[in-house]
């Protein structure tokens, strides 16, 4: 029987135990047996709360702090050991591993099978920080206020900085940058049991139960003027109280809005209705196309005062970008950059709903549906509808749904 060790390897916030969830879930599901060693986990059962909580736990100049961050190592690697031993098939141990050291040690002592190093690797400061601030609800910060416990996190950080030495000699390894989940190195020299699967799943955007949504009415619709950041008319209101009640019975976990207000007023009383379980995050990647000089004015102004712009457009309406502004062309780029952040963000999270806009919302469905960019800004987004997206390595599932009441 095939037997594989994965070792995650990367500083802590950066994706690691969420990239080792998704291996295991997905090997899992097609009937291989897998088991996930977490030394976090480890460590706060061995070790009292209130130690591990401060940064100088850490410190690799903090002799006693080495050697229990080592002992739990030791016993994780027993435990993994024992799995593989079994009729468990793969093995994840999921720690920081950012020494070529304790890496060494590993590979040394979990001799009798494969080992495949996974180092997650992400750049991004807004997702650092909402990840740290995700950390700091574990149960070892419970006695620290937010702003020590953060500051407590960040210092952590700093030591495992201070002896991170990136994946490079290791025999088998794969470098990914955890947001975009695009792989950076690769080096692979022995044979991997279920290689090819684990590469699959790592590249793979996942994507539970994401709804799209595009904002309730505005006074800028009612005048067929584009951009601006109008308010919500009445019947904008009472058209986000529908969406409420048809996601009501749902368990919605994170509501993602441009910054506009139109959506960020669509959104809150959705997040009301969860009963402060859910979190609404603003992102400028997913505000509407900048229509530069033309911004507020409507389609017939455009034809009448700027004809040239009105069909230098309808020419080529994906291509053309506004003077001063954007075209769906040139928001590719921040676009997509914001479903990986979202989707990120929301990691692990059973729903998830995008408010954003009409041309925003046709480029998000374009990124899922692969669609021709000529195609593009003619896909339908009405408000009375929305779109169902479901999404793994197997299969790929988009519906679109009207508002019940």
């Amino acid at each position: 029987m095939d037997k594989l060790y994965i070792v995650m390897v990367g500083l802590p916030a950066r994706g690691k135990t969420t990239m080792a969830l998704k291996l295991k879930e997905n090997l899992s599901k097609n009937g291989v047996k897998t088991k996930i060693f977490n030394n976090g986990s480890l460590r706060r059962r061995l070790y009292k709360l209130e130690n591990t909580s401060y940064p100088d736990f850490f410190n690799p100049l903090n002799t006693k702090g080495v050697m229990a961050r080592d002992n739990v190592a030791r016993i994780n690697f027993e435990y993994a050991k024992k799995y593989l031993d079994g009729d468990g098939m793969v093995a994840i141990l999921d720690a920081t591993n950012v020494s070529s050291s304790r890496r060494r040690m590993l590979s040394e002592y979990l001799n009798n099978h494969p080992v495949l190093f996974v180092e997650c690797i992400n750049f991004d400061k807004d997702v650092l920080q909402a990840n740290i601030v995700s950390k700091i609800t574990l149960p070892e910060f419970s006695s620290l206020d937010a702003e020590t416990a953060i500051a407590s996190f960040k210092k952590r950080i700093e030591y495992y900085e201070s002896i991170y030495q990136p994946l490079a000699t290791e025999k088998n390894f794969i470098r990914i940058n955890s947001l975009t989940n695009h792989i950076l190195r690769e080096e692979i020299y022995d044979i991997i049991p279920f290689y090819d699967q684990i590469r699959d799943y790592i590249v793979t955007d996942m994507v539970n139960n994401l709804y799209l949504i595009r904002h309730g009415e505005t006074y800028f619709n009612l005048e067929d003027r584009i951009g601006g950041d109008s308010l919500l008319t009445d019947h904008g209101n009472a058209h986000t109280d529908l969406i409420v009640n048809h996601f009501k019975k749902l368990k919605i976990q994170y509501i993602f809005t441009s910054t506009k207000r139109r959506s960020v007023e669509t959104a809150e009383p959705i997040r009301i209705s969860q009963g402060g379980n859910c979190t609404v995050i603003q992102m400028e990647e997913f505000d509407e196309i900048n229509a530069g000089i033309c911004e507020g004015m409507s389609y017939k102004e455009i034809k009448e005062t700027m004809p040239d712009v009105y069909s230098n457009r309808k020419k080529n309406k994906y291509s053309y970008v506004y003077p001063g502004g954007e075209g769906y062309v040139s928001m590719k780029y921040r676009i997509n950059a914001g479903i990986k952040k979202a989707l990120y963000l929301s990691r692990n999270a059973s729903h998830v709903i995008i408010i954003a806009h009409r041309a925003t919302n046709r480029m998000i469905l374009s990124h899922f549906l692969y669609r021709s960019d000529e195609y593009v800004p003619y896909i339908h987004i009405p408000q009375n509808y929305y779109y169902h997206i479901s999404s793994n390595y197997k299969k790929k599932s988009i519906q679109f749904k009207p508002f019940m009441k």
